[in-house]
């Protein structure tokens, strides 16, 4: 069973207050393409303009450091079919995650997805401010433990009340991949799944939006 985490990208979303929203709109529309088709046959091609932080999407280490690997260069094994593991820390009960709550998960080599439940508040005012986060701390802890991948279903993996970023220094420097914004982890099981969150293999690009999925087996 295959299991949809990822928000829909849609013309004028707000996925950052402060970066553009997408412009989703025809290059051509089925009506212009009439006129080099024979009747009843019709496409549409669509143009795109956005930033690479929309949607749900994924950071690699090019994002933060100017020499990191970028989308192009990271493996595919990466990105794709990692075992998962979910760890639920309920916004309403606390925003800042430490390690406290990851002690006792055994995160080697997994895609560890933080369900906080804060994609509640997703295309809201709410979403963008007192969100939850991962401390420098926990990060560091992770990075210790082997994690593969991070993920968080939050407007920011770090707290964006500061100007540092110490959790995407930390993981990104170790390559371990970012995926913000996710959604729906409240169905998935704690373990027993493959994540997978693919870009499109761009050179010279540090993050963009993923299908992100699970597949519980």
């Amino acid at each position: 069973m295959l299991i949809d985490l990822s928000h829909t990208i849609e013309n004028g979303l707000v996925t950052y207050k402060g970066l553009p929203a997408p412009i989703i709109c025809d290059y051509l529309s089925r009506e212009e393409s009439k006129k080099f088709y024979e009747e009843g046959t019709t496409f549409q091609i669509g143009k795109i303009e956005m930033v690479s932080n929309t949607g749900t999407y994924v950071d690699c280490p090019f994002h933060r450091f100017e020499h990191g690997k970028d989308l192009s260069e990271v493996e595919l094994e990466k990105f794709a079919e990692l075992e998962g593991i979910v760890i639920r820390v309920p916004y309403n009960q606390q925003l800042a995650v430490t390690p406290a709550e990851l002690k006792g998960y055994d995160v080697a080599g997994k895609a560890v997805l933080i369900h906080t439940g804060w994609d509640t508040n997703w295309n809201t005012d709410v979403y963008y401010n007192g969100h939850p986060y991962l401390t420098g701390e926990t990060a560091e802890y992770l990075k210790q433990a082997g994690a593969k991948l991070v993920g968080i279903d939050s407007h920011n993996i770090d707290n964006t009340e500061g100007r540092t970023r110490p959790v995407h220094t930390t993981l990104l420097g170790a390559e371990i991949l970012i995926v913000e914004h996710l959604c729906n982890l409240g169905a998935l099981p704690e373990t027993g799944f493959k994540f997978s969150a693919v870009p499109p293999k761009f050179k010279g690009v540090g993050t963009f939006p993923v299908r992100a999925m699970a597949r519980v087996y």
